[in-house]
Formats: structure tokens, sequence, C-alpha cells
């Protein structure tokens, strides 16, 4: 009764724990999720008020499919200010988040057995949306050793006549890993005279920590920018993970309008509100705010790798960004599924096991939360540990 193409999606495996989780919590059991990628801090104060006085004033109607003018110009203002990138209002489109940002350009741009490179650890949505476009998936492991990035060596062995479309993420989910300048410009140059496009995921730009610097991939050269679609956010910079808004920037005109058809036969326009909403989480007013959060951030990652490395059996690398642990247990269970779900019965602890993002032996640990709430997962994790 299926489609083919609906029976290709794996349901989202971050998603489905979280759910769970909260299910379990609801039925009374004592369950502690660090599974979900939401930030516990409320939405800033401008936002929430631009939102009221957008309802105040009716701003209630259709707008245009891509974004009303003057959240356009916010999101091109930030692209400068904060990125030293040069758009146009036809070179963005606004959508219901960055995941339909993602949606819209895979099925714009991916034909039938286009090949599209993929780092691993990756976000659980990358393959799946690839599969739906009727694409192949490339998978390149990454390890510890290469702080989870892939190399120019690894790129180039990769590419062949049908790679249409490298997908990148920095800071990285589920890792936190950050690329550097100079590692984007060795991968730029693998990519030069070739027709590979890239889509740069740079959700989680406003949160690296200690001396890391961010930079923005299709910042690196002229090339770079040409063939680069910028995809971004509010969601965990701003704490706006339920307004839904996110956005595509690309200077090829072409590629945005096939989007933005796509858009206007689906889900049409973000919500009105939310677009007026928007416009103070991008033009810098909330900035202070963000800094807040990023220390506060930067604080719960300290504790949290601290605890986790002080535990026989487990380990992990320091993120440079994001708010992600990705937690090593090979050393004592190499099946993260199991481990995962063993741990969410004995110790109602909810985390996502590594298998959701193309690495064995790991798990995903959320520390966008308080830091007592950190405290007390790992210790039932530890006591977990030791019990195996």
């Amino acid at each position: 009764m299926l489609s083919k193409r609906i029976n290709t999606l794996s349901e989202s495996l971050t998603m489905a724990i979280t759910a769970l989780a909260k299910e379990l919590k609801a039925s009374g059991k004592d369950v502690l999720s660090f599974s979900a990628g939401e930030p516990d801090f409320d939405t800033p104060g401008p936002i929430k008020e631009a939102a009221k006085k957008a309802i105040d004033e009716g701003f209630t109607k259709y707008t245009a499919v891509d974004g009303i003018p003057e959240l356009k110009e916010a999101i091109i203002g930030k692209l400068k200010r904060d990125n030293g990138l040069e758009y146009r209002p036809e070179h963005i489109i606004v959508s219901n988040g960055a995941k339909q940002s993602l949606f819209n350009l895979t099925q714009a741009l991916i034909d039938e057995g286009d090949e599209v490179i993929i780092p691993a650890p990756y976000w659980v949505t990358y393959p799946e949306l690839v599969k739906y476009a009727g694409g192949k998936p490339l998978i390149i492991p990454t390890t510890e050793e290469s702080g989870f990035k892939i190399t120019p060596q690894q790129l180039q062995s990769a590419i062949t006549p049908k790679t249409k479309l490298l997908i990148l993420t920095s800071p990285s989910n589920p890792t936190g890993a950050v690329y550097t300048k100079a590692e984007l410009e060795a991968l730029a140059k693998v990519l030069e005279n070739t027709d590979i496009w890239v889509a740069s995921d740079e959700m989680y730009e406003k949160l690296v920590y200690d001396d890391t610097t961010f930079t923005s991939t299709a910042s690196i050269s002229e090339d770079m920018y040409r063939r680069t679609f910028t995809i971004n956010g509010l969601s965990k910079s701003a704490a706006m993970t339920g307004w839904r808004f996110g956005y595509l920037a690309s200077c090829n005109v072409e590629l945005v309008k096939a989007m933005k058809k796509l858009q206007s036969q689906s889900t049409s326009n973000v919500c009105s509100i939310t677009q007026k909403a928007a416009i103070p989480g991008l033009d810098g007013t909330i900035d202070p705010i963000i800094e807040q959060m990023r220390e506060a951030f930067e604080e719960r990652r300290n504790e949290a790798v601290r605890r986790f490395n002080a535990i026989d059996g487990l380990s992990v690398l320091s993120p440079d960004g994001a708010f992600y642990l990705f937690v090593n247990h090979q050393a004592i269970e190499p099946d993260s599924m199991r481990f995962a779900k063993e741990l969410l019965e004995k110790e109602g602890v909810a985390v996502v096991p590594g298998a959701g993002f193309g690495s064995e032996g790991y798990f995903r640990f959320s520390f966008a939360t308080d830091l007592d709430t950190i405290k007390e997962g790992i210790a039932r994790i530890e006591r977990f540990v030791r019990s195996l």
C-alpha cells in the first residue's frame, strides 16, 4: 500500500528516543533524558515581544513563500556581519526549520542515482533525505584521531562521476567537531574544477568554546561561495526549537527558485508570527543573551567531559562546539543500541545510540540541561557501567 519512496525512510532515532523517554516519565518512571537537541533556556524576551507585537498588530495572514522582506534583510545583514558573506533577497529562502531547508535542497538538486558524500558521524536526517530524493548516501567514516573530521584525501578518494553534493556540518551534531579555516581551505582545494555542490549546515555556529573560531564554508573562496548552500536558523542559538525557523542562502538563483516552487506546493510560508519574531534573533539584539547561554553550555561541557573521562570504560573528546558529547563505550559494550536500551531500562537515562549517527560504539549525550541533572545523569551512567 505504501509508496516505495516513503519506505526508504527510517524514523528519526533522536525523536523516537526523546518521545519514549517522555512516555516513560509520564507513566511515572524516573527518567532523565539527554537525547533531545534542545536548549533548556527560554526563548529570549525580545523575540517573544516581537511575536506578541505581531499578534497585536494582526500580522496573521499569508506571507511570501520565501519570507517577508524585512526578515530577509535581517538574514542578509547577519550573514554579512557575522560571516563576511554578501547575498541579495533573491538568494534567500526562509523555511520551517533547517530540516525543511535541507529537504527542499535535496529534492530540488538530487536525481535518481546521484551520490551525496556525508561524513560520519552524521546528523540522523542527512542520509534519509538523500535516499528519499532517490540519491545514494556515500558515507565517509571519521575517527577520534582525526577529531571526527574528514581529510582532503578521504574526500578526493570518495568522489566519482556521480557525486553531486557534499554535506558538511560545523559545529557537528553529534560530535561538536569544528572545521578550522585551514581545514576548509584544504577541502575546498579538492572541490575546485568539479561540479560538486556543498550543503553547509551551520546551525550551531554561535555555540563554540575555548579559543575556537567559527568559519563559514562559503567564505573560504569565491569558488566555494558559488557552490555552497549555507543553511542556518535560530533553534539552537536562540532557543527557538518549537518556533520552526530556518533559512538557506545561495547565490544560485535558479536553485533557490526551484526550492521556493517546492515549498509553495508543500508548506507555503513559515508562520507569519515566527518571521517577525526571528528578526531580533538575527539583527544582533539578542547577542548578549546568546553569549550568556554559550558560557553556560561551556561550563556544562567542562563538567560533563571531566566526569565521563573519570569513568573506567568510557571516554570522550571535549567538543569545540554544539552541546553534545559523543561518548565512546566500545571497551565495555560495542553495540550502541543494546547499551542505550539497557541504560534506559535499568537507570532511567535516555541517550541516543551512535548507530543512528553512523558510528557504532558511541552514544550522544546532550548537555543542554542544568548542571545538577547532568551530574545525576552521569552518576547513573557510571553505576550502570560498573554493573556490566
